[in-house]
């Protein structure tokens, strides 16, 4: 149940507050026009719908390149368990193999830029087959090197998805004017309903209105981070593990 109130934070408190206070103010000193809403629409569902849309997109690309980042993982285990070296050294292969994949959902899991742990895993991995390499065929060795390679690309997507995020400028612009929405929104309802019906539609049409602009906010901005296992929509890192 908590997963489905994640939505739910200091951005919902703040909106709900404007949402009350504001048609509270407009009643009080009887603030009421009619204007056309179109452009403050625009200028709110536009640019979330983009981010939104972009978020989602984002998490569809980590899917694929952690799709890549597993299969090559296996490919090179795979090339490890099928080589001459000893059976200790095809142990050894696997420990390094299932470091590195800890090693690199470690650091999406985290909100560091900091990637040290996961480059020394692999360069770990790097050094392991170059002091090994008379045990391993020289045919062996370049395609562990090219699946290797495969590897490397997916995990430097993964950690570029990791670390940039959809234009923070257009998601600022975009909360600005939520936040902003209520005191444009609130007398044009009221001129709308008029000031002899009851003061509670207008008090209800605002405060909806405004949870769900920021709710979908809310849910762009979790979308956007797919990788701390918090949203409803985050990636199961466990279904990507190399010896799930």
């Amino acid at each position: 149940m908590s997963r489905y109130l994640i939505i739910i934070n200091f951005r919902t408190l703040i909106t709900l507050l404007l949402s009350v206070m504001v048609p509270f103010i407009a009643y009080e000193f009887e603030v009421v026009y009619n204007i056309d809403l179109t452009l403050m629409s625009i200028a709110i569902i536009f640019p979330l719908v983009f981010t939104i849309r972009g978020a989602f997109r984002r998490r569809e690309k980590a899917l694929e390149h952690l799709s890549r980042f597993r299969a090559s993982l296996k490919t090179v285990e795979s090339f490890f368990l099928a080589s001459k070296i000893s059976d200790e050294l095809k142990t050894e292969s696997e420990t390094k193999l299932k470091e590195l994949n800890v090693a690199l959902f470690e650091h999406l899991n985290t909100k560091s830029e900091k990637t040290e742990g996961f480059d020394k895993k692999l360069n770990a991995l790097f050094d392991f087959i170059k002091t090994h390499r008379e045990s391993i065929s020289g045919g062996t060795r370049e395609k562990l090197f090219r699946f290797l390679r495969d590897v490397v690309e997916s995990s430097d997507n993964l950690i570029a998805i990791h670390s940039h995020r959809t234009p923070i400028s257009l998601k600022a612009y975009c909360l600005i004017f939520i936040y902003i929405f209520p005191v444009v929104y609130t007398p044009t309802i009221i001129n709308k309903i008029g000031l002899e019906n009851p003061t509670w539609l207008t008090f209800f049409i605002v405060v909806l209105s405004e949870f769900i602009l920021i709710s979908l906010y809310n849910i762009q901005d979790q979308m956007e981070y797919p990788f701390d296992d918090e949203g409803l929509d985050d990636i199961k890192f466990k279904l990507f593990k190399i010896d799930r």
